[in-house]
């Protein structure tokens, strides 16, 4: 999700939030080596950090009607048509499947000169972890013979820009968290060859271009530096958003008109100056800091989620005693007008801080502002209720959602960007029940596919350059594969992953200790939640052997495994699924159900509890239908037990279901209140004191309002039937609607006494399904119906 890095002319950037879209391939460029090369930069080391300006300078006799390009670049670029914006990229991948964007750029051409410009870059060793890299390089071709005069090749010019420096690269020791966005921009205006994206830009004593090698396609080539793949999510939405309050001002006057961009601000000659401004909630953008005037001068640039002081956070909105930490950017102004900075990679923040020091030039801030970004999901979906507080966690959990979605999703947008099983599961499903868009879920699944090590398992999280395996969340991806089965139909799509998925499960099964019929001792990082009691995130029993919490996830996800393969027809393993699913279940239950207190201990030890074994062993069915809600009365009030945070309440509310005790959901919901209570604008990572202040696996209730609360789940593959088995707790009212694949499905409730409702259901015409309330069953056919019970 990302535009790139540059400066030029105010006048010509108000182009930018207006861009290209994602098209279809040339079937043709799928079987075989393109006619471009790749090109990059002449007698540089290839992968050193470097920032570099590509351009084609060409002659059309007229505008053309089409005129389709393929654009990618190693690790970033963005791509100007005569000055304009046009696209960035590429998606991130790996070098198996290196995505490259297609383009119409025919409404940014005219008859004349014209100009394709990139720029391009490479973080080298301070790139994020995210971002996996060959080396640098451009790549673009054109669709046809029609396109094919702007390939790339010798006849490409470039220059390495030596503006650019990283800096910010202490991040993680100065917050004392681990932090591995890449570094921030050090920028000189000086050493800047501003509208060079221009067509009408002298490029003379700019170098040609080096030739490469030969791109290819997947499933072609011979010796591939990057093997390309068609991009399968739409290009990342951009939008301007003010930065609405001035919060702190030390050594000037800020007028009022500033942050609505109505007045700019001059600070004096040889001045320093600070500036606290408040966007008032969390965003994802990247600032454009536009200046004139103040030559020598230097703007600092900080970005944070929240404001730091003696005890921490605290209170989001609070200020006082409080200062900003966290990553930033430099710019050094050169004296010329409207200069725009805007850092290569988007940065998170509620508050931004801008230090300031002139020489012997007043600086000029003429603007400063944001242009959010992210996937661009659209809000399909929607919840009301008799307690109109829960809008406010709906609409905070979708900022989270939206905030951790780009070109992948991110478990957290400040500090990793990176994304891990555990987190997409659950940000997928709240994307197909918010917006019905799963090409984003579509991408996780094949990336975390592409991610295998040849042990089995998926790594822990990809797109990755640094190897993690978290072997839970491989069992996590294959109950992401079954979810997807469930909500959509693609069987294609679905059944490739099939032979990956035994892989997991085999990993797993070759662990099994066989005379306690529990998992036995396992290697990796076997990360469960960060719970207190787990040692990094580790339940007891999992690296020596025999842990109920792990067991159990194992028994969880053979049970899904089971139904998928047996859909697919391949019934030996569905049935050696079950078996071993039983054989476990059984065997976690008798070594680890303690009767005296009536809940699962994390070990046949018996000398720990925590909420997560009971979760688990109510989940799967372990633990037999009688016990299981005094079990989980005793998981929701009991103390001692070790607690899930926001992460794992997503499984408790399913082991709440499990145990016909949903409508306790509703008073669950404090720890989302004492969030906003403290200021957040978007859900935490954990409960204070916490590292990220937005993390989706904490944005449940976005999912939860829609499949508890008003009951929608799929009752069969693809959605093709519903169950409705709402629990509202105590809400009196409460309403929702949600894209299906063949339209939509909306619920009204109006409870009437105790144990009455009134409820009006829509299905798509296609659907079927069942209304269920305290064990009573309507049948539901497609169209409007009223139910009274």
């Amino acid at each position: 999700m990302r535009l790139p890095v540059f400066l030029l002319p105010l006048l010509l950037f108000f182009s930018v939030d207006v861009f290209a879209q994602q098209l279809p391939v040339n079937p043709s460029l799928l079987k075989g080596q393109w006619p471009a090369s790749w090109i990059t930069y002449p007698d540089v080391p290839g992968r050193a950090y470097g920032v570099y300006h590509f351009r084609k300078t060409f002659t059309l006799t007229q505008q053309p009607s089409q005129y389709i390009v393929h654009v990618s670049a190693d690790n970033r670029y963005r791509l100007f048509v005569n000055g304009t914006a046009v696209c960035n990229g590429p998606a991130r991948g790996d070098l198996y499947k290196w995505y490259f964007e297609t383009v119409d750029i025919a409404q940014y051409l005219k008859a004349g000169d014209n100009s394709i410009a990139a720029l391009v870059w490479n973080m080298g060793e301070e790139a994020a972890v995210a971002q996996i890299s060959n080396q640098t390089a451009f790549l673009l071709q054109g669709d046809t013979d029609n396109e094919k005069t702007v390939n790339t090749d010798g006849t490409w010019k470039v220059w390495e820009n030596k503006a650019y420096h990283a800096c910010s690269k202490d991040n993680g020791p100065r917050l004392h968290s681990y932090m591995v966005i890449g570094p921030g921009d050090s920028v000189q205006a000086a050493l800047y060859p501003w509208q060079w994206e221009q067509t009408g830009f002298n490029d003379e004593r700019w170098l040609s271009a080096r030739k490469l090698v030969a791109p290819a396609p997947s499933g072609y080539g011979t010796d591939n530096f990057w093997t390309l793949e068609p991009r399968n999510i739409p290009l990342m939405e951009e939008s301007k958003q003010r930065i609405n309050t001035v919060r702190r001002v030390n050594g000037i006057k800020v007028p009022e008109g500033f942050a609505q961009g109505k007045e700019s601000l001059t600070i004096p000659a040889n001045t320093t100056v600070s500036i606290l401004l408040d966007q008032n909630f969390n965003t994802v953008a990247y600032p454009e800091l536009i200046t004139s005037e103040g030559k020598g001068s230097l703007v600092r640039l900080t970005y944070a989620e929240a404001l730091f002081g003696k005890n921490g956070k605290g209170n989001r909105n609070d200020i006082e005693d409080k200062q900003i930490m966290g990553n930033y950017d430099v710019f050094e102004p050169d004296g010329g007008s409207k200069r725009l900075f805007r850092p290569l990679w988007l940065r998170t923040w509620r508050y931004l801080q801008l230090d300031i020091t002139t020489k012997e030039e007043p600086l000029v801030i003429d603007d400063l502002y944001g242009m959010y970004t992210g996937y661009p999901f659209v809000q399909k979906a929607s919840f009301a209720s008799s307690d109109t507080s829960l809008q406010e966690i709906w609409n905070v959990g979708w900022r989270t959602a939206r905030l951790c979605a780009g070109e992948t999703y991110y478990d957290c947008p400040y500090y990793e960007q990176l994304q891990y099983e555990g987190d997409t599961r659950i940000q997928s499903l709240i994307s197909l029940y918010v917006t019905g868009d799963d090409r984003l879920m579509r991408k996780a699944l094949l990336d975390f596919y592409h991610s295998r090590v040849p042990e089995g398992l998926t790594q822990g999280r990809y797109p990755s350059n640094r190897l993690q395996v978290i072997p839970p969340f491989s069992l996590y991806w294959v109950s992401m594969i079954y979810d997807y089965f469930m909500h959509r139909r693609d069987d294609e799509f679905v059944g490739q992953f099939l032979t990956a998925a035994e892989g997991v499960l085999n990993w797993y099964e070759q662990h099994i200790d066989t005379t306690k019929k529990m998992l036995g001792p396992m290697k990796w990082w076997n990360f469960t939640d960060w719970n207190h009691a787990f040692p990094n995130g580790v339940p007891d029993g999992a690296t020596d052997g025999n842990s109920s919490v792990i067991t159990l996830q194992y028994v969880y996800t053979l049970q899904q495994a089971a139904e998928l393969f047996s859909y697919f027809n391949k019934q030996p393993q569905a049935a050696r699924y079950r078996k071993i699913a039983a054989s476990l279940s059984k065997g976690a239950y008798d070594a680890c159900f303690d009767n005296a207190k009536g809940l699962m201990a994390n070990t046949p030890v018996h000398n720990t509890f925590s909420q997560h074994a009971s979760i688990m062993g109510v989940l799967t069915g372990a633990i037999p239908v009688a016990r299981r809600q005094a079990v989980m009365r005793k998981v929701l009030y009991d103390t001692t037990l070790s607690q899930a945070t926001f992460y794992y309440r997503f499984y408790l509310t399913l082991a709440l279901k499990k145990a016909e005790m949903g409508e306790l959901y509703y008073s669950q919901l404090t720890p989302w209140r004492d969030m906003l209570k403290n200021g957040l604008t978007t859900f935490a990572e954990n409960p204070d004191p916490t590292r990220s202040d937005c993390h989706a696996w904490s944005a449940s209730p976005n999912y939860d309002f829609l499949a508890t609360i008003c009951g929608i789940t799929p009752a069969a593959p693809g959605f093709k039937k519903v169950q409705i088995k709402p629990q509202p707790g105590e809400l009196q009212e409460a309403t929702g609607k949600m894209p299906h694949p063949d339209g939509e499905i909306a619920v009204t409730l109006v409870r009437k006494g105790t144990q009455g409702i009134d409820a009006t259901v829509l299905l798509p015409s296609s659907v079927t399904g069942t209304f269920i309330w305290h064990g009573k069953s309507v049948p539901l056919k497609g169209g409007r119906q009223t139910i009274r019970l």
